[in-house]
């Protein structure tokens, strides 16, 4: 396989003015930032309040698992099942809008799509699986991180 010639590329192009600063933040912060700018929820807190609206939707064998000293991906996932993708649909709704009115927002919108058995909301520091029971049975998440302990669970 031969490379083209330099002067036969297409010349890249920045994708901001030089004089324009891009200003991120840490993913701890995005997930907890309000509109004032102030964080509202450690992640433990922010861990817990999830496990409490997705038990409120009647969200089952609701899983908390610490992951702060096995992985950085997150430090905290919830992992629930959901009887049926409309459950999952209001598992989800839950979640979202309690936490936007308490200014904390996800990283991203929804992940994977609730007739397909798994969606995911990442908060930087929490990340939620609402599965159906199938799916959970065929990935099981716990024993793929069986090194994370365990903070509750509840059948």
């Amino acid at each position: 396989m031969t490379l083209p010639k330099a002067g036969l590329c297409a010349k890249m192009q920045p994708m901001t003015d030089q004089s324009q600063t891009i200003m991120t933040a840490p993913a701890s912060q995005a997930a907890q930032a309000t509109p004032s700018g102030e964080a509202k929820l450690n992640p433990s807190d922010l861990a817990h309040k999830i496990v409490d609206l997705a038990e409120e939707k009647q969200a089952v064998d609701i899983t908390l698992l610490d992951l702060g000293k096995v992985t950085v991906l997150a430090d905290y996932f919830v992992i629930c099942t959901a009887e049926s993708s409309r459950q999952t649909i209001a598992i989800l709704d839950s979640i979202a809008i309690e936490l936007k009115k308490a200014g904390v927002l996800p990283l991203h919108p929804a992940e994977g799509d609730p007739t397909a058995g798994w969606t995911l909301l990442d908060y930087g520091d929490v990340v939620v699986h609402v599965f159906d029971a199938a799916t959970r049975s065929f990935y099981n998440l716990e024993q793929l991180w069986k090194d994370a302990p365990v903070v509750l669970k509840i059948q």
